[in-house]
This record gives structure tokens, C-alpha cells and sequence, in this order.
């Protein structure tokens, strides 16, 4: 029976939910079988469901907005290179190629045409970090895309079903860890399987030969709710900026955001140029995430497609770091695009005050962490652990501590950094003082500190932000405290780069507190003492800072501070 075009509205959220629920389950299917960390364990990743024309339908509520929005523009990109006509069942497509994927070469995205007898029906697509591609390895350093490691075309890693044996062993044969990478590419096939299955039930249940007129009707409604949310907002442009660190030298950031009828531009003219480093942004991740602080606070319950994205519409000027051209290097690109909320933020507060949160420290803090040395005992290693800083105050409400926005990519648990490498995290506890002060506050910071388990040297790359240029608050709000990095005995690092830890020492790493909210006058006293009483405010913060005297009994000589509170049960003591 052909599909009917005139389905009720109950029968379309009836596919809709269905498809929310099979593309949730397709990203757990990811997480379940991924070898890398920091997908299975932090969820840096994205899944979601096309229509045979390239356009994305669903996403998976599990992933990171960087890997979401990008992906939702690439899948045309295949179709371009091999369309639907060429496809056969058994077909698997996948490309790490930063400006058709989602931005770095460490990013594969897998792409599975959905067969009904000869017939495709729709696509599924997939995001994952692979830890390590080759080259310099993942990092800030390179100066071009030929030094970060092997760079895939589009192309079949699988043909018919058959893998293609050629390309497995060339990716293979340019990695560190070869079992992880080929182990993650057979993940990415796997949750997208398992996406296709459940689709084909779903077909047969209600009767319908593909999902193209469905989607069709999905994107449309999409679309038109995007578009009642934007013109209802007053029209006009709205200018922000933002200085950040950068690699070698800071980096402006300047938008200008356009509101209009038929939906809103943004324009990233008078950004600072391409960088010489592996910060370059290519536009696609530019996109998904100035579409996303869009998201933040306009349409925010309108389902994420290609109906509500079209309406969004986003420039760089071609060679400005927001719109990196190749062969660029790339591979630190989340440390520069994953400010962009918080720039389009800036210009939305101008459009809905006091519906804005104030700035966080927005770009995760990622260090890849590699062997010094040839070490018999250990062997080589590389690990890429996430730690975050504190979010801005939120209005009416204070910010969140140690919590990743705008990514969404979770902290790596502790015990399964020092499982998969020969490290000790002997101490990881919320960073007193660290959240900018204000009617609201903003989240706090944590502090980090690693060392080799057998206090060897170990390598560390760094991709860190918000050192020498602080989150700022917000009407009124202080600027969170901003972040470090050095070794322990005291010797400073600069938040981008690649040094060696020499034996017997660590590092010490110090993420950024998020910007505070409003007039610290008119912060409730009791909220301060209890700051003050949880260890996370010091007492002589509480007196200059608020204007507020604490009654405490229990108050550490040195640091003025009621007590401590750590992270979990990481904090151990020190070894002699």
C-alpha cells in the first residue's frame, strides 16, 4: 500500500516519537560498543535518521551539539559524492574529512543507506571520536591538516557488505592504536544497523514505503514553528564580541545578528584570520554551534532538523578563523568554535534581557596525555580525558559547577582514566573562589592534579582557553576566576602546547569559573554562608567579595576556608 499523504496529526507524533525513540537508541548502541573513552564514557558523539535526500529528521537527545548540527549538513555531502541511485544494500559510507564531517580529523561519520528490497528508504548517519588518527597526534600544534594525521575522503567501508580491506588496513597502519580505531568504525556500523532495523519495523507498521513524504511533513512543521518563534521577536541587528586566548596571540570574535521575518543571519564579519595553529574553525562547526546558541533560547522546543536549522543561516568571511579553509590545521577546533554560544548569546541579551545566562568557561578542557618514553613496564599509551569548568549564573538561578556547556560531553569517571592508563588522578576537587560573584553566581571550577604511576615522564597536549581572558559576567556580575595550568612544583604552562612532565612530577590543571549574574549587593547572605560552610567560598571571599561575615568554627588556617568538598572520592593523600 502506497503512503498516505494526508496522514492525521496522530499518526505523524505517532512517527515522530518513534522516530526520537530509535535514534536515542541507535546513540546508545554507539556508547554500549565504542572502544574510545571519550565516547563511551563522555558521549562525544551524535546519531540521527535522514531522508533519502540528505536532510536530517531526528537526532539522538545523547551527543554534543558540535557533532549534531555538523552532521546534520554532511550527509548531503556523501549524496553529492555517491548518490542514492549508486547505493546498494550492505553499503557503508564514512569520511573524517573536517569540512564535510564535523570539523577535525578525529571525527569519523559513518553513513548507512536503509534498504526495503531495492528500494532505499532513508539514512542513517553517526559521529564518533577516534582518540588517535596518526600524525601529530590530536592537539593545538600542527601547522596544517597534513601533520594532524590521515585524512579519509568519502568513501565505502563496506561495499555490498563486504569490508573493504584496503582502506581498513591504510587507517590501521597510521594510528597508535589501531585496535581502537578499527574497533570504533565497526561501533559507528553498528548503532547505524540498529537504527535500520528498528526503522524497517516501523515502516511496516505503519504502512508507509519510505520516510521522504513523512519527513517531508516533519521538516515543514519544523520550519514553520521556527518561524512563528522568530517573528515574534523585534526585528533589527544586534552586534557582540568576544576576546579570547588563543594559541599565540588573543582572538577576537565579532558577530552581528540579523532578525528578519524569514528567519535570523549570522555573520561573523571583522573576525580575527586564520591562525598559523590547529585552532582553525571550519564553517560547518561554525554553523552547528552558532545555530546552537541560537537554540539556547529561541525555539528551544522545536525538534532539531533540518526544517528549524534552515531557517538559520550562518557567514564567516573565507581565511577568518570561523571559516578556515584547507589545509588549514584543524584539530583544536572546539577550543575557538566552542565559544560561539556565548557570542550569540551576547547579541541575544540585547534582543530578550534578563532571559540571558552570563559566560562560562565554554570550551572543555581536553589534555591528551602520551607516553614520555619507550617504558617496558607500560608500554605506549595515549588518553584523552574531559574536565570541565563552571557555567555562567543563569537568570534567577546560579551557574552550574564543573559542567560542560555548550558541548554536553561529560567528565571521564576518574577510575577509568587510571584503568586504561599508567596515571593516578591524586587529587580533583571543586576550585574554591573560582565562580564570579553575583546576585547569581556562576558554576565553579575544578582542580586536577596527575601524575605517572610509577613517576615516569608523560607528555601532555593542551587545548585550554579562558587563562588570560576570564569569563565575564553579566549585568553587574564579576567575571569568573580564570584557569591555569603548571607543573607542581609551580613551573607555568601555557594553555596551548605540548610539553613533557618530567619524572616525579605533576600537572596541575585549574579550570575557569563561570561569570556571576546581577549586583552582588543583592545576593542572599544565607546562599554566601552556605557557600562558605560547603568549603567553596572562603571566608575572606565571603568578607571582601560580599560584604558578608561568616560565623564558622571549623575554618582551615591557611586557607580561610569552612571545611573542603571534593569531586567523588578522588582526592588521596600525598605520596612521600
Amino acid at each position: 500500500m502506497s503512503e498516505r499523504v494526508d496522514m492525521t496529526q496522530l499518526t505523524t507524533q505517532l512517527v515522530w516519537n518513534r522516530l526520537l525513540a530509535i535514534v536515542e537508541e541507535q546513540a546508545q548502541t554507539l556508547m554500549r560498543t565504542a572502544f574510545s573513552t571519550v565516547v563511551r564514557e563522555a558521549g562525544d558523539l551524535s546519531a540521527g535518521v535522514f531522508d533519502t535526500y540528505g536532510n536530517m529528521l531526528a537526532q539522538a537527545v545523547t551527543g554534543t551539539p558540535g557533532h549534531v548540527n555538523a552532521m546534520a549538513a554532511s550527509v548531503a555531502k556523501f549524496l553529492a559524492v555517491h548518490p542514492v541511485a549508486t547505493l546498494e544494500p550492505g553499503d557503508v559510507l564514512v569520511t573524517n574529512d573536517p569540512w564535510i564531517g564535523t570539523g577535525h580529523l578525529n571525527d569519523f561519520t559513518v553513513v548507512t543507506p536503509v534498504f526495503r528490497g531495492d528500494v532505499c528508504v532513508a539514512l542513517f548517519a553517526s559521529t564518533s571520536h577516534i582518540a588517535d588518527v596518526g600524525g601529530r597526534g590530536f592537539g593545538a600544534d600542527a601547522n596544517d591538516l597534513f601533520e594532524e594525521g590521515l585524512r579519509i575522503p568519502v568513501s565505502h567501508l563496506f561495499r555490498a557488505g563486504v569490508r573493504d580491506e584496503t582502506l581498513m588496513r591504510l587507517i590501521t597502519a597510521n594510528v597508535r592504536d589501531p585496535v581502537v580505531a578499527e574497533g570504533d568504525l565497526y561501533s559507528l556500523t553498528a548503532c547505524n544497523d540498529s537504527g535500520a532495523r528498528q526503522l524497517l519495523e516501523l515502516l511496516e507498521d505503519y504502512r508507509l514505503d519510505s520516510l521522504d513524504a513523512t519527513g517531508a511533513v516533519l521538516l515543514e512543521l519544523s520550519e514553520r514553528a521556527m518561524i512563528e518563534e522568530i517573528r515574534a521577536l523585534p526585528e533589527g541587528n544586534f552586534r557582540h564580541s568576544m576576546r579570547i586566548d588563543g594559541y599565540d596571540k588573543p582572538i577576537d570574535l565579532v558577530c552581528e545578528l540579523a532578525i528578519r521575518p524569514d528567519g535570523i543571519h549570522i555573520d561573523f564579519s571583522g573576525t580575527s584570520a586564520e591562525s598559523p595553529y590547529g585552532i582553525n574553525v571550519p564553517l560547518p562547526y561554525t554553523e552547528a554551534y552558532a545555530s546552537f546558541g541560537v537554540r539556547c533560547l529561541i525555539g528551544n522546543d522545536v525538534p532539531n532538523n533540518a526544517g528549524s536549522l534552515r531557517v538559520i543561516r550562518v557567514t564567516a568571511p573565507p581565511g577568518s578563523i570561523l571559516n578556515a579553509r584547507p589545509p588549514r590545521a584543524v584539530s583544536a577546533r572546539h577550543a575557538v568554535g566552542q565559544m560561539l554560544p556565548d557570542v550569540i548569546l551576547g547579541c541575544l541579551d540585547q534582543v530578550l534581557p534578563g532571559r540571558v545566562p552570563a559566560e562560562g568557561a565554554s570550551c572543555i578542557w581536553n589534555p591528551v596525555l602520551r607516553n614520555g618514553h619507550a617504558d617496558e613496564s607500560d608500554g605506549t599509551f595515549v588518553t584523552n580525558p574531559i574536565y570541565n569548568g563552571g557555567t555562567g549564573a543563569r537568570p534567577g538561578k546560579d551557574g552550574l559547577s564543573t559542567t560542560a556547556f555548550p558541548s554536553g560531553v561529560r567528565t571521564t569517571p576518574t577510575e577509568v582514566n587510571e584503568v586504561t592508563a599508567p596515571l593516578i588522578v591524586w587529587r580533583r576537587e571543586y576550585r574554591q573562589d573560582s565562580a564570579g560573584a553575583g546576585a547569581c553566581r556562576g558554576g565553579f571550577g575544578q582542580v586536577i592534579e596527575i601524575g605517572h604511576r610509577h613517576d615516569a615522564p608523560f607528555v601532555v597536549s593542551r587545548m585550554f582557553d579562558r587563562i588570560q581572558h576570564a569569563p565575564c559576567g553579566r549585568q553587574g556580575g564579576a567575571s569568573g576566576a580564570p584557569g591555569s595550568v603548571r607543573l607542581s612544583d609551580g613551573t607555568p604552562l601555557r594553555g596551548m602546547g605540548r610539553d613533557e612532565v618530567p619524572a616525579g612530577l605533576r600537572l596541575v590543571m585549574e579550570t575557569p569559573g563561570g561569570g556571576g549574574l546581577g549586583d552582588v549587593r543583592q545576593r542572599d547572605p544565607e546562599r554566601v554562608r552556605a557557600d562558605v560552610a560547603a568549603g567553596l567560598v572562603s571566608v575572606d571571599a565571603a568578607r571582601q567579595v560580599y560584604g558578608i561575615d561568616t560565623d564558622c568554627g571549623d575554618t582551615d588556617a591557611q586557607s580561610g576556608a569552612c571545611n573542603s568538598v571534593s569531586i567523588g572520592q578522588n582526592t588521596r593523600p600525598t605520596r612521600e
